[in-house]
């Protein structure tokens, strides 16, 4: 048995996209000449390097159990990765082992009465969803083609296409109309010219999203081309003008310009109908991460650098700049009337600005991990909710996804049945429900009034995105292990 540099360094360059950190990903597959390798990353399952280290693991506890004698004698207790490593800890083991075992059982119960009263609690909580909620495999439209992890998926504004883009170096257009019983797939193929001809960029497709009237599907590579589709498949444009990965890209409302931010540090505005670069903005030291409208010709975008700025086509500085996050700021929204900026970060905060001071008008502060995501419910003048106060909705890598009175500057409810990291969350388009998608591979469908369970789905791979249909019924989700998945709601 023997192992390389190359494969180590793929495995973890894996781990880093899979869990979310794909700037770092970025990086060090740059540093650690991952392109120059010649492993098939699609060949390679989701989670291989923890599915190793569990074996490591597995195999350094059953070699502590081993008796004298030869006889294997298990402990009650499992051995964490950390204590694998420190030669007291298995020291120690090795000499409970040769106990009598009432005497380790008594051990363990003395030392870990709080851990065992945790996972207990932990127990009786997930014992409380409710059966009747599980959403049946036979109700979920599994969708497969995608050769690797599928990052990111988006419905058409006015039909139900359903757009996916994955480490496969494709997009996918799948249509999910009513009378379609074996959806079609369209195949968006990322190539690139290489002597004068095409041949696949070999690039994750990270960013997607539709224009406002869904005839147009713009979508951003790690290859650091965006490009502009027709919904028959059809590339319609190339965009190249970023220097290395594309984290993100959105339409404005008009449909005239695309917006793009990258590993370069730059934010670009692109004229959708030429294909050329109208503006690039270039105010951030470190990767850009995420953008968001406020209006048809201004924006918001946030890096690395932990810097917020509001920018406007034609102006050559920012016309806002808003600091006091202490970490990298992984994503923002404006509200649905553009009037306030939220933002989330590494250091576990979610802040609310106004154009109107420099200063945050809120510091919330209740995750006790990383806040992956945010979303804003579409509530407020001009929607099906115009009395109801402005809710967002914040995903975190601690399990749980809360949602704000942004009026108040409270927490409402905290959502906690999520085991694993949550990646996304996505509000039904009249504000009623939320979908949220974690790693633990599970779609949950929550009431934003009572914050209660309405719907589960468990899928077969980590899930990295969720979104709704226009017309609020039909939930779809992409996951870690290369599938798509709808749920048809009419159907429960």
């Amino acid at each position: 048995m023997s192992f390389s540099s190359d494969e180590v360094n793929f495995l973890v360059y894996r781990y880093l996209q899979e869990s979310g950190f794909t700037h770092s990903a970025y990086t060090f597959g740059l540093e650690s000449h991952i392109s120059q390798s010649n492993i098939n990353g699609a060949l390679v399952p989701p989670a291989a390097l923890l599915s190793i280290l569990q074996k490591g693991l597995q195999y350094t506890e059953a070699e502590i159990s081993i008796a004298e004698d030869g006889t294997e004698q298990r402990l009650t207790e499992s051995l964490s990765l950390i204590d694998a490593v420190m030669p007291d800890v298995v020291a120690s083991r090795q000499n409970q082992q040769n106990q009598p075992k009432q005497a380790v059982k008594a051990e363990v119960v003395d030392t870990n009465g709080e851990e065992a009263a945790a996972v207990v609690s932990t127990q009786s909580e997930s014992m409380e969803v409710d059966t009747s909620i599980e959403i049946p495999a036979s109700k979920a439209t599994v969708l497969r083609g995608h050769e690797s992890e599928v990052f990111i998926c988006a419905w058409n504004p006015t039909t139900d296409l359903l757009a996916s883009g994955s480490g496969d170096s494709t997009a996918r257009i799948w249509d999910m109309s009513d009378n379609t019983t074996c959806p079609n797939q369209l195949v968006l193929r990322h190539c690139i010219q290489k002597g004068g001809t095409e041949v696949p960029s070999n690039k994750d497709v990270t960013s997607l999203d539709w224009n406002c009237d869904g005839s147009l599907l713009a979508t951003g590579s790690y290859d650091g081309y965006a490009r502009i589709w027709t919904t028959d498949g059809r590339l319609a444009s190339t965009l190249g003008q970023h220097k290395g990965p594309i984290f993100a890209l959105k339409w404005n409302k008009r449909g005239n310009y695309i917006l793009s931010a990258g590993v370069d540090k730059t934010t670009i505005i692109w004229d959708a109908a030429s294909g050329l670069c109208t503006q690039q903005f270039s105010y951030h030291s470190a990767p850009a991460l995420d953008v968001d409208w406020q209006t048809n010709n201004s924006f918001a975008s946030c890096s690395t650098d932990q810097c917020i700025h509001v920018c406007k086509l034609g102006m050559d500085k920012p016309i806002k700049s808003f600091q006091g996050h202490t970490n990298e700021v992984n994503a923002i929204k404006w509200d649905p009337q553009g009037i306030l900026l939220a933002s989330c970060s590494d250091d576990m905060t979610l802040k609310i600005w106004s154009m109107k001071q420099d200063t945050c008008v809120h510091d919330l502060q209740a995750h006790s991990k990383e806040i992956y995501t945010i979303k804003w419910s579409p509530t407020g003048p001009g929607t099906t909710n115009p009395n109801m106060n402005l809710i967002l909705a914040s995903a975190s890598f601690d399990s749980t996804v809360r949602l704000w009175d942004v009026e108040k500057g409270a927490c409402v409810h905290t959502l906690t049945k999520h085991t694993e990291p949550v990646y996304s969350v996505a509000f039904s388009p009249d504000g009623k429900f939320l979908a949220s998608g974690s790693f633990d591979k599970c779609v949950h469908i929550w009431s934003t009034q009572s914050g209660q369970l309405v719907h589960s789905y468990k899928g077969t791979g980590g899930i990295f995105e969720v979104c709704w249909n226009s017309r609020g019924d039909k939930v779809g989700a992409s996951a870690s292990d290369g599938s798509v998945f709808v749920l048809d709601l009419r159907k429960l």
